[in-house]
């Protein structure tokens, strides 16, 4: 199944996130996402695995064409004591990505997040210079709130192709969704499994999901465990089906090989409308995942 993102271009709708990957782990996950069946991996300069990422691809023996590459440029921040990357160095971002890759374009390339203020347009059209360049086939943003896309519409630019942000049962974002829909701008879901008890529970990731939310997915009366019975699939599948249904690509992540083979077998069940009617109700509004770049806390 694909996402038509572009009149050019479309994104399968199941990719492989490699966030909190190491580069050595990246490797062998994603080696053995592409064996199951994977055909989008998604990683980004800040993650420090796109070389792994890389190796992995060459490793398969898969055609360039076979596989939908993202990565994402991380665009500084002042507040972290980081500079903004100018435009010649949003070019120059892309290039080192391409070289840690081994790869001569990406499909999707990536603001990461709006941090930039007045560059960020500066930054933009580092992007669409990237595109005619072909080392980009496509581009947006993540994390990006209605007001950051709206300021490039309003500036006469290219319109994004995607925004990448934190989409799940417990974050809906129905005005920036609603907004992104209206103007063709596909959403890409991160952090689908933020309900499950042990989402990142291993990885210590400080986030602001909090001891409440991580016991509710313990109890046996939880919602999700009881829908996913009911369609006899996983938790995690249901959250990753409740995605494709609402039209986002979404982005499943693990290193367990069971894992990442489930989290993809996603086109045998389907939720129903009264089902997909009762989920649309929980929605507790900003994400937990990283709530400085949730589009919900960006100014």
């Amino acid at each position: 199944m694909e996402i038509q993102i572009n009149d050019a271009a479309s994104i399968p709708a199941v990719g492989f996130g490699t966030y909190l990957i190491n580069d050595a782990q990246a490797e062998i996950s994603v080696t053995e996402a592409l064996q199951v069946g994977y055909r989008h991996i998604d990683t980004a300069e800040g993650y420090q695995n796109e070389a792994g990422v890389g190796r992995a691809l060459r490793a398969s023996g898969l055609g360039r064409d076979e596989v939908f590459i993202t990565t994402k440029m991380w665009p500084g921040n002042p507040a972290w004591g980081q500079p903004i990357k100018d435009y010649s160095a949003t070019i120059a971002a892309l290039d080192s990505s391409l070289d840690s890759l081994g790869l001569d374009y990406v499909d999707l390339y990536l603001i990461h997040a709006p941090f930039a203020g007045a560059q960020r347009l500066e930054q933009w059209q580092a992007l669409e210079e990237l595109r005619r360049q072909g080392k980009a086939r496509s581009i947006g943003v993540s994390n990006f709130s209605s007001a950051h896309l709206d300021e490039i519409q309003t500036a006469g630019l290219y319109t994004p192709d995607v925004n990448q942000i934190e989409l799940h049962p417990w974050s809906q974002k129905p005005e920036l969704t609603s907004y992104m829909q209206q103007r063709g701008i596909v959403a890409v879901a991160y952090s689908s499994l933020v309900p499950l008890a042990e989402w990142r529970v291993a990885e210590g990731h400080d986030s602001s999901k909090s001891e409440e939310m991580t016991q509710a997915g313990t109890r046996e009366d939880f919602s999700f465990k009881k829908l996913a019975a009911k369609y006899q699939v996983t938790e995690a599948q249901f959250l990753l089906r409740w995605g494709l249904q609402k039209g986002y690509a979404v982005l499943p992540k693990s290193t367990n090989p069971a894992r990442i083979r489930q989290n993809i077998d996603l086109f045998y069940f389907e939720i129903a409308e009264d089902d997909m009617a009762a989920v649309a109700v929980m929605d507790q509004g900003p994400g937990v995942a990283w709530t400085s770049g949730d589009p919900v806390f960006q100014q």
